[in-house]
């Protein structure tokens, strides 16, 4: 008369137990993924030069750095990149190049205003992309141009460790930056005339 009962208490012991341990195995692996952050720190350095510089002191802003695709994926671990970061980065990036007479982020003659997106694709390997869209004015004025420009670069088919995120952004970063420092060099007579006015 007890068999029943034993076989059925016995069936049931296991179940509960490796019910319990997926349990805890599921949330494990939750905790470590969730808790997994890349911190990226850009540093893009300018081989080139301007052929002269813009006649002016510049104040950079850069109001946001949005992050955008794989990195809010389910197991996947998340990014951080400050915009504080970035704005450093642009400024190490146009002093080097030597675009304006002084960039920074005191009040100048005039401000650069780059708002920044950071967006991530894995169709097998992850493609970042680094998209800057800017405004150049003089202080307290309306924008006397705007730019748009992008740069991308492959990474690795996974992402364990932050290098394999911070590589590839400091690259697609690199040519972002080039193509607006190219675009606003190109830009200087009609920013000098602009002065004048």
């Amino acid at each position: 008369p007890f068999l029943p009962l034993t076989m059925e208490f016995g069936m049931r012991r296991p179940t509960r137990g490796l019910k319990y341990r997926l349990t805890i195995m599921l949330l494990g692996t939750y905790l470590v993924g969730a808790g997994c952050v890349h911190h990226i720190y850009v540093t893009s350095p300018s081989s080139d030069r301007a052929a002269a510089p813009i006649p002016a002191t510049v104040q950079l802003e850069v109001p946001f750095l949005a992050i955008e695709g794989a990195d809010h994926m389910p197991g996947i671990p998340l990014l951080e990149w400050p915009s504080k970061d970035l704005q450093q980065t642009i400024v190490e990036y146009f002093t080097q190049r030597q675009t304006f007479t002084s960039i920074g982020t005191e009040a100048g003659d005039m401000r650069l205003v780059v708002k920044a997106w950071l967006m991530l694709r894995a169709p097998d390997r992850y493609l970042y992309r680094v998209h800057l869209e800017s405004d150049l004015a003089f202080s307290g004025q309306a924008p006397l141009k705007t730019y748009a420009a992008e740069g991308e670069a492959l990474g690795s088919s996974v992402r364990w460790v932050t290098a394999s995120d911070q590589e590839p952004i400091a690259e697609a970063t690199a040519q972002a930056l080039h193509q607006l420092a190219t675009q606003i060099e190109q830009d200087r007579e009609f920013v000098i005339k602009a002065t004048h006015r």
